[in-house]
């Protein structure tokens, strides 16, 4: 089982960047997929999570309206499109999928991961 997130770095407060997740080795379009993340001292925190066909998106508060999750079934990729970020955004993101028919929000309930990719948002 892999789940390959690419696509952070470094941004300006305000800008965007697009984060991608490839997922190989068990049935994608089975499962949820979510984008968790994590800052320096702080615990992993849910972001944005989208059902295993795509009728079902949740954001967290924090995000919404900023941040879009979205699915290719077909090509095993979930994207996260992140805009008008800010300098509390900067943590290492992590994707994940769990075979639950609902999402959940807490990551000890999620059955993969990814390794994670930093994003530095700049003041």
């Amino acid at each position: 089982v892999q789940l390959q997130a690419s696509g952070g770095g470094l941004v300006q407060a305000g800008g965007s960047l697009r984060l991608s997740c490839v997922a190989s080795g068990f049935t994608f379009d089975d499962h949820a997929i979510g984008w968790f993340r994590q800052a320096p001292g702080k615990e992993r925190e849910f972001v944005a999570a989208l059902t295993w066909n795509g009728d079902n998106t949740f954001y967290a508060d924090s995000v919404k309206g900023r941040f879009t999750i979205s699915r290719d079934n077909a090509k095993n990729t979930a994207v996260l499109q992140m805009n008008s970020l800010k300098p509390e955004d900067t943590a290492v993101y992590y994707c994940a999928a769990d075979l639950s028919p609902v999402v959940r929000g807490h990551p000890s309930d999620w059955d993969y991961w990814g390794q994670g990719t930093l994003v530095t948002v700049s003041s």
